[in-house]
């Protein structure tokens, strides 16, 4: 076994070979095909439910009716491709939120994610549990979650199975205020371990295992190791599965990430009143200046938005990007955004995310070694010092003295005895992680420089002798 490779992720009954969500990007973004070929590699693959009916030719007669239409066929095209874990995006603020969530249920979809709002009251958890689908609620805080699993535990007697804490970097709508996206205390890497403390004691009073799921932000492999050594057992990435083949948006919205620059990142305010993270463009630049680009509203489907004072339709917005029509709309993405170079295949992009976290847990490995070795190396000079010095006070000392330092310096040599089995055991560890670089550099030839340079400073680490 390689004790380095990605760990799985399980949910409940369910379990991923990748510990890796594919996020719920709405009006038509992450729709059957990417989801099922997410799924397919491993994944857990996600169709958003959000304005998915604007895919369909009627959805300005009849909004709802299309919504639930669409989001049906694209669950049975993404069961139709894979067997692997397809789960749905559902705004809790939605209009027919209901009625979308009836259709996952009805379909059995393996899970349901559930954000822009929070997901307590009218939930049909018996209908959930019946139809054996995982809930996953998404929230920007440990008092969210919190107060989720509180109302859950009070008013259901059953929590939910999982949760997506969602820091200030993710794409599209956020859950923070405009001032909190900065702040320090709102990083994903404090928010991670708040939230596992507070689904905790949740854990042990109903015996299962609450996995939390980072969002927001992460990029590499090397991201995805860090955010799991901080309590998560996964992470839900977005914005690197739009740059994919398989991504169902037009190429033209694939490309905008190609070309988008960290300035081109900003922050807007969006008609349904919550900021948001987008790639600028003249639509926006037009939007911010006052010019009103509404057209018509199909229906309410947020009431939070109100199309006679907004400057645009989001959802029109959005379904225009999705369709390559940029400057009739707008593309949302995370804030690594601008680091995207290329589009690739899922399965390339799952690869290379892979190979990213081995490079990283290896880096770790000999970083951590290093302080090992410097810590045996600390603790086998003051052991020489105490060892000499004890034995030439013995040879000093009178016979009767000497027995007493005797056994002072018996101690001692049991003490430097096992500083050194733990020099050997480590150096084992060494030695076995040098054998796996050797398996890397196999299967990806690509790296095999990168990986032939880490592999010389192993071997002459291996070369030294900390012990002398």
């Amino acid at each position: 076994m390689i004790f380095f490779k990605m760990p799985k992720l399980t949910i409940g009954n369910r379990n991923a070979s990748l510990p890796i969500v594919q996020g719920g990007m709405g009006v038509g973004i992450s729709l059957a095909k990417l989801a099922s070929s997410v799924a397919a590699q491993g994944g857990i693959g996600v169709i958003a439910a959000n304005g998915v009916g604007m895919i369909e030719p009627d959805y300005y007669e009849d909004g709802r009716a299309a919504n639930i239409k669409a989001l049906r066929s694209e669950i049975r095209k993404a069961r139709k491709k894979t067997s692997g874990l397809i789960g749905v995006n559902i705004m809790v603020a939605a209009n027919d939120f209901q009625q979308l969530l009836d259709v996952a249920i009805e379909e059995k979809v393996d899970a349901l994610f559930m954000g822009a709002g929070l997901p307590i009251r009218n939930i049909p958890v018996a209908k959930i549990r019946a139809a054996n689908v995982l809930v996953i609620p998404i929230v920007s805080s440990g008092r969210a979650a919190e107060l989720i699993f509180k109302y859950w535990e009070k008013n259901y007697g059953d929590v939910p199975d999982a949760v997506v804490v969602e820091g200030p970097l993710a794409g599209g709508h956020l859950g923070f205020k405009a001032d909190q996206l900065e702040n320090p205390e709102q990083a994903l890497e404090i928010l991670v371990p708040q939230v596992v403390a507070a689904i905790n004691g949740f854990q042990e009073s109903f015996h299962k295992k609450i996995p939390v799921i980072a969002a927001g932000g992460i990029f590499s492999g090397e991201d995805i190791l860090r955010f799991l050594q901080l309590g998560a057992q996964g992470v839900q990435m977005a914005t690197r599965f739009v740059a994919t083949d398989e991504c169902d948006a037009d190429p033209r919205f694939k490309e905008a990430y190609l070309a988008c620059r960290p300035q081109d990142i900003v922050i807007i305010k969006s008609p349904v009143g919550l900021p948001g993270r987008a790639i600028r463009n003249h639509f926006l630049d037009n939007a911010a200046a006052g010019v009103r680009n509404v057209n018509r509203c199909a229906w309410r489907c947020l009431d939070q938005c109100d199309i006679k004072h907004a400057d645009y339709c989001i959802s029109a917005a959005l379904d225009n990007a999705r369709q390559g029509l940029l400057d009739q709309g707008f593309a949302f993405c995370g804030a690594n955004a601008h680091r995207v170079d290329k589009i690739v295949s899922v399965a390339e992009l799952l690869e290379s995310l892979k190979y990213e976290y081995e490079a990283a847990f290896i880096q770790n490995l000999v970083t951590l070694k290093d302080e090992y070795l410097k810590s045996i190396e600390k603790k086998f000079a003051g052991l020489r010092q105490d060892y000499l010095q004890a034995r030439q006070r013995w040879i000093n000392l009178s016979h009767e003295a000497g027995k007493a330092w005797e056994v002072r310096r018996d101690s001692l040599r049991e003490d430097y005895d096992r500083a050194h089995r733990l020099a050997n055991m480590l150096k084992h560890e060494y030695e076995t992680a040098l054998e796996k670089i050797n398996v890397l550099m196999e299967h990806f030839p690509e790296k095999k420089g990168e990986l032939q340079t880490l592999a010389q400073r192993f071997q002459a680490d291996l070369a030294m002798n900390p012990v002398g």
